[in-house]
């Protein structure tokens, strides 16, 4: 078909739309017509339109317009790039059981995510031992592709545990504190069953338990940079500038990347079953009240899961890393899990669509959830102010703090942004990039880097990314986030 030239009307500053229309695409050798049901949204500002505009960002969002039940628009925010079926940096909401379900709506490392760590300890404290720091945490957390975890002996029961009960399976174990399960998002558990997470998934699953990964995973110690809003920042912790944080950034590992594939072979047979015709192939859907739907829901909440005991698990190792350099216990440094923070997700959500509460499935591919104050589902510590928000940047600039507002839940279904989005493909980066020489450069500005490979440094080059600045300012200017606290880097461990 060709790259097409859709019409984006800017309704609104940071807000364009393109509006309902036919669409025309090539399937299985054939060129049909389908109906975008409703608008496509793009929020973002002219620059970042820009970079969206160059892969196939507003193809992939008009397909996911076409969807049955969506409601309202399909959703690109301003870290959009192109990814497999929806575009990363998409959100869609279809009704619970006439609308569909797709995995391509969620994508291969369900439940990658955020958490941030408060410490005591400030830059000064930090800085001298931030060798001695990103080794220790290199040693206790492994990580690179196909890495184990080392915890030894994990029966068939302990792993469906895991992805039947997600961190209560690692705090019962001593791998975190109590209340670690509270300042995560759903308490670090959906509904799921593991009898639907296939024999080859619990396999790659198995060895990998606390484990960090590879790709654009890392850990990173960072220092407060800059205070927006004082109050809000202190209900999280967050009391001065150069306070030092730790952010913790993974997901699902080999388990969730093997429960995508073997469900989007499930749905590519049920659309034959249904006889449903797909705009994209890789947009492979079924509706919401079908056995098909529901078995991958259960299992996609049993991956969703491992991922939540994964963080929590490095959550541990992080706090074990800093008392061996320290020689102090976490709690003397106030290592406090702040919030824990999922993308690449499918929620079951209570959301008003033209003035009628309605429950729909919200899928967030690289997005992330964005509650306001007031929200049933924010922990009563953050009830108050809203739902603490986790924006990362890329290797070596900064990450935000923010939370929820109620704009979020009129615009994009309670979600906004999930980090700065790839301006650039990992190969280009590496045939554009030198892991060494960015490394170097780094260094140079104080930020330190350790990785199994110069290739990964190269992947994940600053260069590579859109300015997570901009993609934060969009959501904050639109009220979709409030943003209260910028951390800057001192220190990367990456696989």
């Amino acid at each position: 078909m060709g790259k097409i030239d859709y019409k984006l009307v800017k309704i609104a500053d940071n807000i364009f739309e393109i509006a309902r229309t036919k669409k025309m695409s090539r399937v299985e050798g054939q060129v049909k017509s389908f109906d975008m049901i409703v608008p496509a949204r793009v929020y973002a500002n002219d620059a970042l339109l820009e970079k969206i505009k160059t892969d196939l960002t507003l193809d992939q969002l008009t397909n996911v317009a076409c969807l049955p039940g969506t409601q309202k628009f399909a959703i690109a925010l301003s870290d959009a790039h192109q990814g497999y079926g929806f575009p990363i940096g998409g959100v869609a909401a279809t009704l619970e059981k006439e609308g569909v379900i797709s995995p391509g709506g969620v994508g291969y490392d369900i439940n990658c995510g955020v958490r941030l760590l408060s410490t005591t300890l400030k830059d000064t404290d930090v800085k001298p031992v931030m060798k001695q720091i990103l080794n220790a945490l290199f040693d206790n957390v492994p990580s690179g592709v196909g890495s184990s975890g080392t915890i030894g002996t994990i029966t068939p029961k302990d792993l469906d545990d895991i992805l039947e009960n997600g961190v209560s399976w690692a705090i019962k174990r001593g791998y975190g504190w109590p209340e670690d399960a509270k300042n995560c998002e759903e308490n670090g558990r959906l509904e799921g069953n593991a009898s639907k997470v296939s024999g080859k998934a619990k396999s790659r699953g198995k060895s990998q338990i606390g484990s960090l990964g590879s790709g654009n995973h890392f850990l990173e110690v960072q220092r407060v940079a800059e205070i927006y809003d004082e109050k809000l920042a202190k209900v999280m912790g967050i009391n001065e500038v150069n306070q030092v944080t730790v952010m913790i950034h993974t997901g699902s590992r080999g388990l969730g990347h093997q429960v995508c594939t073997d469900y989007l072979r499930t749905m590519e047979q049920a659309v034959r079953k249904y006889n449903i015709s797909l705009p994209d192939r890789e947009l492979a859907y079924v509706p919401g009240n079908t056995p098909e739907a529901r078995d991958y829901y259960e299992a996609m909440a049993c991956a969703a899961n491992f991922a939540w005991n994964n963080r929590q698990m490095i959550n541990h190792w992080v706090r074990q890393s800093f008392s061996q350099v320290f020689k102090k216990k976490p709690e003397d440094m106030g290592m406090e899990l702040i919030y824990d923070v999922c993308h690449n997700i499918l929620k079951k959500e209570e959301h008003v669509v033209d003035g009628k509460k309605m429950m729909l499935n919200v899928h967030r591919k690289g997005a992330t959830r964005a509650f306001p104050a007031g929200h049933p589902k924010v922990p009563d510590k953050y009830r108050s102010i809203g739902q603490p928000v986790l924006i990362p940047g890329s290797m070596g600039t900064a990450s935000y703090l923010c939370v929820g507002q109620p704009k979020a839940m009129e615009l994009s279904f309670g979600s906004t942004a999930h980090g700065a989005g790839r301006a650039m493909s990992r190969e280009a980066a590496i045939r554009n990039y030198r892991g060494r020489t960015i490394a170097n450069q780094l260094e140079q500005r104080g930020i330190l880097v350790k990785a199994q490979t110069d290739t990964v440094i190269a992947e994940e080059a600053p260069g590579a990314y859109k300015s997570i600045d901009q993609v934060v300012q969009v959501s904050h200017d639109l009220g979709i986030v409030k943003k209260i606290v910028k951390l800057v880097p001192m220190g990367v461990t990456k696989g």
